[in-house]
């Protein structure tokens, strides 16, 4: 895809250009007229995406034998191919966020929220193998004697998987989504094939596009699949491994796989995540903490629209302070713009789709059942957008007085800008409400006091892959309840999925086998 059509992609033109795939060492056209990728302002068709005919077992087994060569370099040379990729990303990111910007229907920040963000995940990456050095496998641990004797000793170690690792993205971040999982396994030395969420793959295919170009890769070392997925888990064999996020039910038949089940491919699961923000008891109201958690909530609800896996979904605040967060919430909420991200004075862009926004709405519905709005969404005038066209939605803030007798506001992750506001008796109170989303990516606490910061982000550490702590003392430097950063761990149990990703050094275990080596000292 040239420069010249991307122009007259974002010009509105009427040619639309079907996505190639690139599998087995070469770019590959689906079978079929694909699937379209639209504008979620203007409903302007973009381009289309189709694999159909595509020999996913050939492709799959090209990836394993030539990609291989992954595998016969250092930890340090892969590094130096990931610098390479980060360089050449960033030499194309007003590209990219074009396409974000007709695709994803986002304003800048929230494309740098994932462009920008993939960049910097893969340049991390790429520093951590200059600690890793000049070798082909890592040490797990210390030399542990095995008899009386200290002669005879056994040691594990880590080796790169022999197989290929199946990246299976959603739509909301079709950059960092591609090479937070794909940064880790090609510095492991795991040749890997993306499959990017159909609305947004644009963005994921003309990045792996470039990288092709640029021939920083062994062949066989990146693929990409653009379209249904159908067929790619068949695909797999026991040495590969499937990365997904996505929803839970399609988590659940991705587990149910033979691939998985029978096969023992090793699988990692990103899914559902109710998250929760709270205010510590005993903080004034107007005071730094209770700001700092104003400012965060709002700003969760509107980056990305909302569309945020690691989004604050449910607010839980002391009883007394209850109607003076609603107030200061709905009042800022108020003086967001929406509409056409094309337009400077626009701050919250669209939904990524039609289907997204009626999501959103039916699920507006099923939480007004047991709720009250604090803040209407639908008052919010769109700025250059026709709402019978665009999939743009005001931010809505919902209030739960009565959290204990809700079941729905506990269960359901609307995908968009949605909040629950709901307040507690106690400590205990807010830990249980927490809880009841059994099981989440991220809890971010607000407070001032050290001791009751630590208690409760201790308590809440069972059950949520990341606490993400906030006082006064680090309001100008904390990253944010939902950045994920790729030094920190980027997961959570129960219904969140139960897998994990990042973690600086620890993502790569998952592309990596373990093994025992007993033997002489």
């Amino acid at each position: 895809m040239a420069p010249d059509f991307l122009a007259s992609v974002c010009l509105g033109a009427m040619v639309t250009e079907v996505l190639q795939n690139y599998l087995g060492g070469r770019w590959i056209a689906g079978a079929g007229s694909g699937a379209a990728l639209y504008d979620p302002v203007r409903g302007t068709e973009l381009v289309r995406v189709d694999s159909s005919g595509l020999d996913i077992a050939a492709g799959f087994n090209f990836a394993r034998k030539e990609g291989a060569e992954l595998r016969s370099l250092t930890y340090r040379q892969r590094g130096e191919m990931l610098s390479a990729i980060a360089r050449m990303l960033q030499g194309r990111r007003e590209i990219y966020f074009e396409i974000a910007q007709a695709n994803s229907g986002t304003v800048s920040n929230d494309s740098a929220v994932d462009i920008d963000g993939a960049i910097y995940t893969i340049s991390t990456y790429a520093k951590l193998a200059e600690t890793l050095g000049d070798r082909q496998f890592l040490f797990d641990g210390e030399a542990t004697p095995l008899a009386k004797e200290a002669a005879f000793q056994g040691r594990h170690v880590l080796v790169p998987t022999r197989g290929l690792a199946l990246l299976i993205n959603a739509f909301n971040f079709p950059a960092w989504g591609l090479w937070e999982k794909a940064a880790p396994a090609l510095l492991s030395g795991v040749p890997v094939v993306v499959k990017p969420a159909t609305a947004t793959a644009w963005l994921a295919q003309a990045m792996v596009r470039d990288v092709v170009a640029a021939g920083i890769l062994p062949v066989g070392a990146l693929s990409v699949i653009c379209g249904s997925s159908a067929g790619l888990l068949d695909a797999l064999e026991p040495f590969d491994l499937v990365s997904f996020t996505g929803s839970a039910e399609t988590a659940s038949t991705v587990r149910s796989h033979p691939a998985i089940a029978r096969r023992s491919v090793r699988a990692n699961i990103e899914a559902d995540s109710v998250n929760s923000a709270i205010l510590v008891d005993g903080e004034a109201g107007g005071g730094p903490a209770f700001d700092l958690l104003v400012r965060e909530v709002v700003r969760e609800m509107t980056v990305k629209s909302g569309q945020k896996c690691t989004a604050i979904r449910r607010i839980l605040v002391p009883a007394s302070q209850y109607d003076a967060v609603a107030d200061a919430i709905s009042s800022r909420l108020s003086k967001v713009t929406v509409g056409d991200p094309r337009n400077n004075r626009v701050r919250m862009g669209a939904l990524v789709n039609r289907a997204q926004y009626v999501a959103v709405q039916e699920g507006l519905a099923q939480l007004r059942k047991e709720t009250k709005i604090l803040h209407d969404g639908a008052s919010h005038d769109l700025i250059d957008a026709d709402p019978a066209v665009a999939c743009c939605l005001g931010p809505t803030l919902l209030g739960a007085p009565d959290p204990d007798r809700s079941e729905i506001v506990h269960d359901i992750e609307i995908f968009g800008p949605v909040a629950t506001l709901m307040p507690y008796r106690d400590e205990a109170h807010a830990l249980a409400l927490a809880r009841r989303g059994q099981g989440s990516l991220v809890a971010s606490v607000y407070g001032s006091g050290a001791a009751a910061l630590s208690r409760v982000a201790l308590e809440l550490a069972d059950s949520h892959g990341r606490v993400h702590v906030v006082s006064p003392e680090v309001a100008d430097v904390q990253t944010g309840h939902g950045n994920v950063m790729p030094q920190s761990l980027h997961g959570g149990p129960g219904r969140a999925g139960g897998g994990e990703e990042l973690g600086g050094a620890r993502a790569l275990n998952f592309s990596h086998r373990r093994a025992a080596y007993r033997g002489r000292r």
